[in-house]
């Protein structure tokens, strides 16, 4: 366009649209339809450094950025021909040379009929918003490098669960290309199917403006990967999240120590069987499984006859071995439909899930105990054993992994009360059975705590005349409203170590010190027996313990007699009563053997065991007068005395009759109702006055 048509089209155009064209406050230029330059508005010119006379001869595109003139011109002829309009981001040549950006927007005005239309073109100084977005560009570009040398895998979610970046590992965690720069897929939509869930729980939580976090994994060709995600929002001013940061560590190696450690945990290191603690997870499993299909469930409790025993004579070795291939033999019987497990010791424990009736879970027991009729050696040696089963039923015998538990230990604890070996099945007999157990013991442990026990004293008297020589020290104890209680009551506690040592403890403490008062007022003090349970001797320190508190009191030896029954000489750690015997009578002590003829009587015992006194059981007293073989064994004991230098007292005379019989029968002490009843403390020390 030459200078007269581009002043032509300035004539047409009146004082009114210069003046508008003149108060825009950005650079406005006027192009004819054919895209000649021929208005630029005052803000134009004081830009571009020139008059407008000077404006109209120059080419206006040659104040594009030669970078930004391919992509405007590429722009522009697109648009001329079809008269669209444009909008282009470009720098624009300054007066001083230097060059700012500008947003360039073109769009073509159509006028009436009569004149000529032209082409509006806008430019809007955009240079501080174009230069912070490049700073901006160059940060991410840097924030991203950073990013993407994270082993964690980092992605940047929106509200819906779109991906708007991913760093580099997160893209290999994903399986999204390296190449693939622009993102919007849904994150949920590329996690394994199984995790899913509590992603999505993740993120609507992390939505609500908390930090959520779960486990998960993911396979990666033929490993599999295991990850702890960690959603994180990101708020506004408002305290809205805009986003969320999920940073996903992986986990592999800590989760496959703690796998290797849990199995470690779950396992018994001596049988490979699993140990106590994931027997009680698996039998709440089995029983929370057994409720919903309405299936019975068996529990088997085992443990092997005289274990110690194999312990003692083979070594901790040889019973190792007899573990460990027990073990073997019945995991191989079991069915698959079953659990087994080393509680610790020689305890096991079986669950047997699914079966129809008790006669399954019995035949599953007979055969589990036939795993040591076969032999087993260890260093040339054959061990041989029994085992006792105790078995339990859901939900017949209990609902409950905890009272299951109780059931059938309850019915093994009553097979070997009665008899070791083979398997005994629940019954609620047993439970009443268990239950006056536990009564029995709470009753024991309440009068040890309370200090409710005496001493009752039981006389023994001479025969001819009834003169006291002894007395026979009785357990008893006084309750708050005065009443004395027997033993009867609290006869089970005699069985546990703990609560026996303690009540032995108690009484020998009150005989002695009773005895002690009795010596300070210069009484003659006769010899007082005192009983022991067999379970006192199972920790080999039962002598020294009575001398201990025999010196403490100071109490002469002799006027101390220990009473033991016949078949504490046939229990397990008979040795320890032996050794235990042997040191009291080397300290004065006397032995009285207890109840003689009642068990498996044996008078080698009377010969090989340090014995002072026979006391003839009352049963024998009793019958004697009616039952002529019974009083020829009472007077075949009687005889046995002075021939073996022993003392023979006979128990539990009640009448004049059986007085009669025995004195004719040369028995010269006893003891009994016809007598005296066992009496307190003051009542003996009378006894012991009148003796005076």
């Amino acid at each position: 366009m030459n200078l007269a048509s581009s002043l032509q089209f300035i004539h047409q155009m009146n004082e009114t649209q210069q003046k508008v064209f003149n108060s825009i406050p950005s650079l406005v230029w006027l192009l004819t339809e054919q895209g000649d330059a021929y208005f630029f508005n005052k803000i134009s010119q004081e830009y571009l450094g020139f008059h407008e006379s000077e404006s109209l001869v120059k080419e206006w595109m040659e104040l594009i950025h030669l970078d930004d003139l391919d992509v405007f011109q590429s722009e522009w002829s697109q648009a001329l021909p079809l008269k669209s309009q444009i909008q282009v981001e470009c720098r624009l040549k300054h007066h001083t040379g230097a060059y700012r950006w500008f947003l360039v927007s073109a769009k073509f005005v159509e006028q009436c009929s009569d004149e000529a239309g032209y082409w509006f073109v806008n430019s809007v100084d955009i240079h501080e918003t174009k230069q912070f977005q490049q700073n901006l560009v160059k940060y991410i570009h840097a924030q991203t490098n950073m990013l993407d040398t994270s082993v964690d895998c980092i992605k940047l979610l929106e509200a819906d669960g779109s991906l708007l970046h991913v760093n580099k590992s997160g893209c290999a965690a994903l399986n999204i290309p390296e190449s693939h720069h622009t993102f919007g897929m849904k994150w949920i939509e590329l996690l394994p199917s199984e995790i899913r869930t509590k992603a999505t729980r993740a993120l609507k939580i992390a939505l609500q403006g908390k930090t959520a976090r779960f486990r998960g994994m993911s396979e990666n060709g033929q490993k599999i990967q295991y990850w702890d995600n960690l959603l994180t929002p990101i708020l506004n001013d408002q305290g809205q999240t805009e986003c969320v940061l999920c940073m996903s560590r992986d986990v592999t190696a800590q989760r496959e120590t703690e796998m290797r450690l849990r199995i470690a945990s779950e396992l018994d290191e001596l049988t490979g069987l699993y140990n106590r603690r994931f027997f009680k997870l698996q039998l709440k499993r089995s029983l929370h499984k057994h409720k919903a299909n309405k299936k019975l469930m068996g529990l088997m409790l085992l443990d092997l006859d005289y274990f110690k025993h194999v312990n003692d004579t083979l070594g901790h070795a040889a019973g190792d071995h007899l573990l460990r291939v027990l073990s073997k033999r019945i995991e191989n019987i079991l069915p698959d439909n079953t659990f087994v497990a080393r509680l610790g010791g020689d305890e096991f424990a079986i669950v047997v899930n699914g079966i129809d009736s008790e006669s399954e879970l019995e035949r599953i027991a007979i055969e589990v105990g036939k795993q040591l009729d076969a032999p087993i050696t260890y260093a040339g040696n054959l061990i041989n054993g029994s085992m006792s089963i105790g078995c339990a039923i859901y939900p017949r015998d209990s609902k409950d992994s905890v009272n299951l538990m109780k059931c059938a230990d309850t019915a093994l604890n009553d097979l070997k009360a009665t008899g070791r070996g083979g398997f005994r099945m629940f019954n609620q007999h047993m439970q009443i059975a268990a239950q006056n157990i536990a009564i029995q013991l709470n009753e024991a442990r309440h009068i040890i705590r309370d200090d409710l026990i005496i001493p009752f004293y039981q006389p023994k008297v001479r025969l001819s005349d009834g003169k006291v020589v002894g007395f026979e020290a009785l357990l008893r104890w006084q309750t708050s409203d005065h009443q004395v209680h027997s033993p009867s009551n609290v006869e089970q506690a005699f069985q546990d170590y703990a609560l026996a040592t303690k009540i032995s403890d108690a009484i020998q403490n009150k005989v002695f010190k009773d005895m002690s008062i009795w010596m300070e007022q210069g009484l003659e003090i006769v010899p007082v027996s005192i009983n022991a349970a067999p379970v006192e001797f199972l920790k080999d320190n039962y002598a020294e313990r009575l001398l201990h508190r025999l010196n403490l009191y100071k109490i002469p030896h002799h006027l101390i007699e220990i009473e033991i029954t016949e078949h504490i000489l046939d229990d397990r750690g008979s040795d320890y009563v032996v050794r235990a015997l042997n040191l009291l009578k080397q300290h004065g002590v006397r032995i009285a053997l207890d109840d003689f003829g009642t068990g498996h009587s044996s008078l080698t015992r009377l010969r090989d065991y340090p014995v002072d006194c026979l006391k003839i059981d009352c049963d024998f007293i009793r019958r004697m007068n009616q039952d002529e073989a019974i009083l020829a064994i009472v007077q075949a004991i009687v005889a046995l005395g002075p021939k073996l230098s022993l003392d023979i007292v006979a128990e539990g005379i009640e009448n004049t009759e059986q007085l009669e019989l025995l004195k004719s029968s040369g028995c010269t002490m006893g003891q009994g109702y016809l007598f005296s009843q066992a009496v307190n403390m003051q009542r003996a020390k009378q006894m012991l006055t009148q003796a005076i």
